[in-house]
């Protein structure tokens, strides 16, 4: 079973809401990447979301652009990314893992051959932001034999036609951007949350992930009882960039991630 769905399954289970982190591989550098991913797992993260550096990150607001330049500065590439994802597989680390990429990057790549590297290293998803349903034919069936959930984004205008399009061809989770515009922190939770997350459940079974804009542990709350995850990324990366070169990185944003998972399991 896919690590998401077992993840999912488990949480359904026990009655508990989803913790989605998201960061910017290579931000400051893979290895650091690699530590992150694994405090993540030991507080509670139930799916790391990593980014494939872009340099022209359209979905993006400054704190993840900028977070994307210094990952690019440093050479991080799509092939750094899985190597780096299989290295932790290969230690014992189990956490669901999706990568959040523009699909200039997969073309430039090799669609194939991605998909191919991409189960062999041990991701559980692909979140490809640019690339909408009516034209992932080849990605949807080439990541679904290879076992990869193809996530897809669902908007605050999004009509409910197409949210309907779009839960045909979604798998593993439905990622609910909670308001318009690009990713970036936010001092209010955008309105009709609630609403728009039943209009997606009508039309779809897959767990429902809020984000875009939760910034703090009492945003993360208020999300998690609308839905069955809550995905937290700007917050996280401006911690990272503020740790700059500090060696405790992975503990100060260990102890941030950890006070928003702890958020939200209370739901």
């Amino acid at each position: 079973m896919n690590r998401i769905d077992a993840r999912f399954r488990a949480l359904r289970k026990a009655g508990r809401k989803g913790f989605v982190a998201y960061i910017c591989a290579g931000d400051p550098n893979l290895r650091t990447t690699a530590e992150l991913t694994r405090s993540f797992e030991r507080a509670g993260v139930d799916v790391v979301e990593l980014g494939v550096p872009f340099s022209d990150p359209l979905a993006d607001g400054v704190v993840n652009q900028l977070a994307a330049e210094r990952a690019l500065r440093v050479g991080t590439t799509l092939a750094g990314v899985l190597k780096m994802v299989a290295s932790l597989r290969r230690s014992g680390c189990g956490v669901p893992i999706v990568l959040y990429v523009y699909y200039n990057v997969l073309h430039h790549y090799g669609l194939k051959i991605f998909v191919h590297d991409a189960a062999a290293a041990g991701v559980d998803g692909v979140l490809a932001l640019d690339l909408p349903p009516e034209e992932a034919g080849p990605y949807e069936v080439s990541m679904k034999q290879a076992g990869l959930h193809p996530i897809y984004l669902v908007a605050p205008t999004t009509p409910a036609t197409r949210v309907h399009k779009i839960a045909r061809h979604a798998s593993g989770f439905i990622y609910y951007v909670s308001r318009e515009g690009v990713t970036g922190m936010q001092k209010k939770q955008a309105p009709a949350v609630t609403a728009h997350v039943a209009t997606i459940r009508k039309h779809s079974k897959l767990p429902v992930a809020i984000g875009f804009g939760i910034s703090n542990p009492s945003q993360a709350r208020k999300a998690a009882q609308a839905a069955d995850a809550v995905v937290v990324g700007s917050a996280i990366v401006n911690q990272i960039a503020k740790s700059g070169s500090d060696r405790r990185v992975t503990e100060k944003v260990g102890r941030f991630v950890g006070a928003m998972v702890k958020a939200v399991k209370s739901v």
